[in-house]
């Protein structure tokens, strides 16, 4: 017996290519959302989406960001979705011109991060920029923190941006 398909959480719930309700099924060891309509076969794979996350660093200090629709005193790293055919490194440098304003002159890979909360796998960068912070119509406020306060920083439910900031501090650590 199926059960039917609900957004976000599984999938789709209408299948893109003929608009039937999608229904779980286990395909290939694990439950998807598959079309009902036989003639059609459609397999919702439910892949995760790429995204940039930028560590900012701008005359010694680190740019942390609050994104509007987030609760007051939630701040994180810059990020955003890749355009197609856009290599990541691109990507985040067109995500810190756009979102701070900066413009930047390196930036080098700190590793990839899962996000299952929201399907996602953040490519995070560490990147030098210059200039003065212009923050777009996405961000409300932001702030520039010392490295020793990055590391002691509390990034509460963004558990994932603790994650990339101790790996971060781990790569430094080694080179030191």
């Amino acid at each position: 017996m199926s059960r039917a398909c609900k957004l976000p959480v599984d999938g789709v719930a209408f299948c893109p290519r003929c608009g039937e309700r999608t229904a779980k099924h286990v395909v290939d060891g694990a439950e998807r959302c598959v079309c009902r309509n036989p003639r059609c076969g459609y397999i919702d794979w439910h892949n995760p989406v790429p995204v940039v996350a930028a560590l900012v660093r701008v005359d010694g200090h680190y740019i942390l960001a609050r994104n509007r629709a987030w609760p007051k005193g939630v701040f994180s790293l810059i990020s955003g979705y890749l355009e197609s055919g856009e290599r990541p490194e691109d990507a985040v440098r067109r995500e810190v011109a756009e979102e701070l304003g900066l413009r930047t002159y390196g930036v080098s890979q700190i590793g990839n991060f899962g996000f299952p909360a929201k399907n996602q796998v953040l490519l995070a960068y560490e990147v030098e920029a210059d200039g003065i912070v212009r923050l777009n119509h996405e961000l409300l406020e932001w702030q520039a923190l010392s490295q020793a306060a990055l590391f002691g920083y509390e990034f509460g439910r963004l558990s994932v941006t603790q994650e990339i900031i101790a790996a971060w501090k781990r790569t430094r650590d080694r080179r030191t």
